[in-house]
């Protein structure tokens, strides 16, 4: 059994004490250069590793951040937490990643369980299927610092991270309209989620301003945010199914964009599909579809100044008051 070296360990070894490793090792100013270098290379040599559980109890913090997020194969996820790592890293603090899978049981117990190994924070992007916000409002009144990315809540005031969803929306609906397309369909993530009700503003209001008819027939909402493919397929089967099928849908998200297309491949001719412009961080769509349209998100960016936010919110020594809602803008990519 794998049993790691301690600071005991290196004082009987070099035959001081371990008052003097521990303050060696936080290059204090009271140990001299000659017993420093002894120390830090001894301890070097033995893959010495601050034990995280002591030091979180000397210093009331883990330096520890917990992350959750629908999936971390999903481009758009991967690409924000790379860019949570890029800041949180350099300021000392490790990641941990729970994956809620757009379910509201898993993203429950995923959050109890980072409070429950005392991370400093979290950094959260709702489930698809979340409605009751309990179990967040709790810790944030027990007093832990929160920061949402992309998919918020208004439950409490904290900081905020999103992309312009209700202008990405227009963007990639104009787009449709600009190739001459008029019978443009809507796949919607979860209707209660802030950024269903974002981009479907911004498709609404570009149908509008371009005198073409807004009818709430040719929108379908996956309440399982595309978790399920069967719900993509059925949405698929509904546009199939009218008298007068749509030719181009306006897709809502990157996992539903992935659904969508695989379900066009299953169920229709290639020939009869229709044009799809949609949300999306992954490069991989156009093997699937030439010509997908996407509205790429800023998702490093966005992670990483959710990161620091958190990180100031932890760090702030007296209560913060005053809280940012920032809003990254979008960019429209024809393949």
């Amino acid at each position: 059994m794998f049993k790691p070296i301690t600071i005991k360990d290196i004082a009987q070894a070099l035959d001081i004490s371990p008052s003097t490793v521990s303050r060696a090792l936080s290059d204090s100013y009271e140990i001299n250069a000659e017993t420093k270098k002894r120390v830090v290379d001894y301890a070097e040599r033995h893959n010495y590793r601050r034990n995280p559980i002591a030091s979180s109890l000397r210093h009331g913090r883990s330096y520890s951040i917990g992350v959750v997020v629908c999936e971390v194969a999903n481009s758009f996820f991967s690409q924000a937490i790379d860019g949570i790592e890029s800041v949180a890293y350099g300021k000392g603090y490790h990641v941990i990643i729970a994956q809620s899978h757009d379910a509201y049981e898993r993203e429950v117990v995923n959050i109890q369980h980072l409070a429950n190994r005392a991370v400093d924070g979290l950094l959260i992007s709702m489930s698809a299927e979340t409605k009751d916000f309990s179990h967040i409002i709790k810790l944030h009144e027990h007093g832990l610092p929160i920061v949402f990315f992309d998919r918020i809540i208004d439950a409490f005031d904290t900081h905020t991270v999103t992309s312009n969803n209700r202008m990405g929306a227009q963007k990639a609906t104009q787009s449709l309209i600009n190739r001459g397309f008029r019978k443009i369909a809507h796949l919607a993530n979860a209707p209660h989620l802030s950024i269903t009700a974002e981009r479907l503003e911004g498709y609404r209001e570009v149908l509008e301003s371009n005198g073409v008819e807004w009818d709430e027939s040719l929108i379908r909402y996956c309440r399982h945010g595309g978790r399920i493919q069967q719900e993509v397929e059925d949405a698929v089967r509904y546009f199939l199914d009218l008298d007068e099928v749509p030719d181009a849908i306006f897709v809502a998200s990157d996992r539903l964009s992935l659904g969508c297309l695989s379900a066009y491949n299953k169920l229709a001719p290639r020939e009869t599909h229709p044009a799809i412009a949609g949300f999306s961080n992954s490069d991989v769509l156009d093997l699937f579809r030439p010509g997908f349209t996407c509205v790429r998100q800023p998702a490093f960016e966005m992670g990483r100044v959710a990161m620091e936010m958190l990180i100031q919110l932890i760090e702030s020594r007296y209560p913060t008051h005053h809280f940012e809602n920032t809003v990254l803008e979008t960019e429209l990519i024809a393949w």
